[in-house]
């Protein structure tokens, strides 16, 4: 039982470092001080983000929050091994 609990543990760091990554390295929401003036910030760029590198960083982020979340479940349900 214990190697497993060790396996988890080693994949839950990897989601950890990976999840700070690729958050890092993602454009910030904000839309500058167009904003302010109501300048319209609808695009080319941010009609199709979904399809562009950027989208697919934030698949990426929601796929290893969702897998963190997850597995910090398991591992608190499981706790320490015992033995």
């Amino acid at each position: 039982m214990k190697p497993l609990y060790l396996t988890l543990v080693v994949i839950y760091c990897i989601i950890c470092v990976a999840l700070i990554v690729i958050t890092l390295m993602q454009e910030g929401k904000n839309a500058g001080l167009g904003s302010l003036s109501g300048a319209n910030t609808d695009t080319y760029w941010s009609k199709n983000k979904g399809r562009s590198a950027e989208g697919k960083l934030i698949l990426v982020t929601r796929i290893l929050a969702t897998l963190f979340i997850v597995l910090s479940i398991v591992l608190a349900l499981k706790g320490w091994p015992h033995g």
